[in-house]
């Protein structure tokens, strides 16, 4: 079994037979429920939770999870975080990924600077960023760097076998 992915979060109660809210991360919100068996955060291990129905209500997503029928079950559960089995989602063509697959990569330009790693990604509706922690002993002082995910202008190649990206890209003097 791989690594859970975090596709959402469990929002508040509904009702009185333990539906909840759903916070779905899913580029289609209710794509969320194409994955199951849904793993939910508990403590510091996971616990596996079948979802036995889902609506929408108004613009929000509700769900119905196997065993939780009364409100203060649920209320248990309000902000957990759901994921799902890494082995959940479709293999990619070689030459795509999938932004968790770019987390930790080293960032490096092509005169051989290394200016960190990948803590996360942002979409910014132009174009998505990496956040790119500095290493300690960073020359210009930076803690973290915002770097355009632009393939080929910026974007040189993604090595994810070797954790690698190499970018066209100057640090900032």
């Amino acid at each position: 079994m791989s690594e859970p992915v975090i596709v959402g979060q469990l929002g508040a109660v509904y009702g009185i037979k333990g539906w909840l809210k759903v916070n779905s991360y899913t580029d289609q919100p209710d794509g969320i429920f194409d994955y199951q068996p849904w793993l939910i955060k508990e403590g510091k291990g996971w616990r596996e939770i079948r979802v036995t129905g889902w609506k929408r209500h108004n613009k929000a997503l509700i769900c119905k999870l196997d065993g939780i029928d009364q409100r203060e079950e649920a209320q248990a559960l309000t902000g957990a975080d759901i994921a799902v089995n890494g082995d959940a989602f479709p293999a990619l063509p070689e030459d795509q990924f999938y932004w968790r697959d770019l987390i930790g990569c080293r960032v490096r330009n092509l005169q051989g600077y290394d200016f960190g790693l990948v803590a996360q990604l942002m979409e910014t509706g132009s174009n998505d960023v990496l956040v790119v922690k500095a290493n300690a002993n960073d020359a210009f002082g930076q803690r973290e760097r915002l770097i355009p995910f632009l393939e080929e202008q910026v974007i040189k190649s993604v090595n994810l076998e070797d954790k690698i990206i190499d970018i066209d890209w100057d640090p900032d003097f």
